[in-house]
């Protein structure tokens, strides 16, 4: 056996199409590209992104042991304490030399499990999303829930990998974890298949050379995203000038939005037509891209977007929208909740957009190859 190719697990909910999902699916083609053997392992191995999984990564499916523990609201905390068991088998049988996980409940069960097995296996945990603020628009008794075992697993890892400075920063306010123990990587965004999947052709009757603008959000309709800031900006800008707006993604809050468009009298100019695998068609032919965020971990729509040459405009939200447009270079921030500064923002941006090149090389330094090779230095360096 190669002495160089290493067994790497990563750990992760399911395949439903989440940005963190999305990360770690390309860190595992990624990983087993350069000839390691990678293991996905997931309690849901259904769901949009199953179809993109490369040959090179075996897919485990754990499966809870009481699957009706699943149904209803909060399944994903459910699994928490159905997954230890399947999972803590799992790093007994197979040995892997280093686990991989991410997102806060993915993140509990990988420690508790790791902890259960007594393997030499390397613990990891990724963490993508703003924690304090998360904890605030959650239910006390919850948030007690979620916060304790913060604190108490997470000091359990090997590392800690958070995806964005201010990321880093409350991670070690939430979890008391040292912030030296902290690792700040940048997502792997800019793949080699990106600029296949832009050139992808898009028949829809908004995206002709004849019809207005069209503004994108791309997210899950939850409350983080913070979408009615953005049908009330467009109302605004609707007010003023011949615009359409665009969400791709699903979520509980679609009735809520929809709603809120017709009350607004836009609801004839907006469309959500649902998540999208492939959002790079959109985005090369919008006129911009709004992230209307509350908060966020790494806002991987604002380099995608960028990628593509297609301009931004976001919330100043924590964190990471900074980071990515250098405090308002490469496009406006704006306060979070704001909506006729988001308005005013994005009009500003249909008027000047930036160029697309100086979009394009400003995300290239969110580019695969740079990120795996920073992984690999935590995930392998004491190996």
């Amino acid at each position: 056996m190669d002495p160089d190719r290493r067994h790497l697990a990563l750990s992760l909910y399911g395949l439903s199409g989440s940005g963190a999902q999305r990360r770690m699916l390309t860190l595992a083609h990624a990983f087993a590209a350069r000839g390691h053997q990678v293991d996905l392992v997931a309690v849901r191995s259904h769901g949009p992104l199953l179809r993109e999984l490369s040959p090179l990564v075996r897919l485990v499916t754990l499966g809870p042991w009481q699957p009706y523990l699943l149904e209803g609201k909060n399944r994903r905390g459910r699994w928490a304490l159905t997954g230890v068991p399947a999972l803590a088998h799992y790093l007994r049988r197979e040995q892997p030399e280093v686990l991989l996980s991410t997102s806060h409940f993915s993140n509990v069960t990988a420690t508790w499990a790791w902890s259960l097995a007594r393997t030499s296996t390397k613990l990891v945990v990724r963490v993508s999303n703003h924690l304090s603020r998360s904890l605030t628009h959650t239910p006390s008794l919850r948030r007690w829930f979620e916060l304790w075992p913060m604190r108490y697993f997470y000091t359990w890892a090997d590392a800690i990998i958070a995806v964005s400075k201010g990321i880093a920063d409350d991670v070690a306010q939430v979890t008391r974890v040292p912030r030296e123990r902290i690792t700040m990587i940048y997502n792997p965004m800019i793949t080699p298949e990106l600029q296949e999947n832009l050139r992808v052709p898009l028949t829809h009757p908004w995206f002709t050379p004849d019809s207005p603008p069209v503004l994108l959000g791309v997210g899950r309709l939850v409350a983080q995203k913070d979408f009615p800031t953005l049908l009330k900006a467009f109302a605004r800008m609707r007010a003023t000038r011949e615009v359409r707006l665009m969400i791709l993604g699903e979520g509980r809050k679609r009735a809520a939005l929809e709603a809120l468009a017709r009350k607004l009298g836009v609801a004839g100019d907006v469309a959500l037509p649902g998540f999208v695998v492939n959002p790079f068609p959109y985005m090369v032919r919008a006129s911009a891209l709004v992230l209307s965020s509350a908060w966020e971990g790494l806002p991987g729509v604002l380099i995608e977007a960028m990628s593509c040459g297609c301009p931004v405009v976001s919330t100043d939200c924590p964190s990471g929208p900074a980071e990515i447009l250098d405090g308002g270079v490469y496009g406006p921030l704006v306060p979070i909740g704001d909506d006729a500064a988001l308005a005013q923002a994005t009009l500003s941006v249909l008027d000047a957009p930036l160029d697309a090149e100086r979009l394009r090389a400003r995300a290239a330094m969110f580019s695969v190859d740079r990120a795996v090779d920073q992984y690999l230095e935590v995930l392998l360096g004491s190996q």
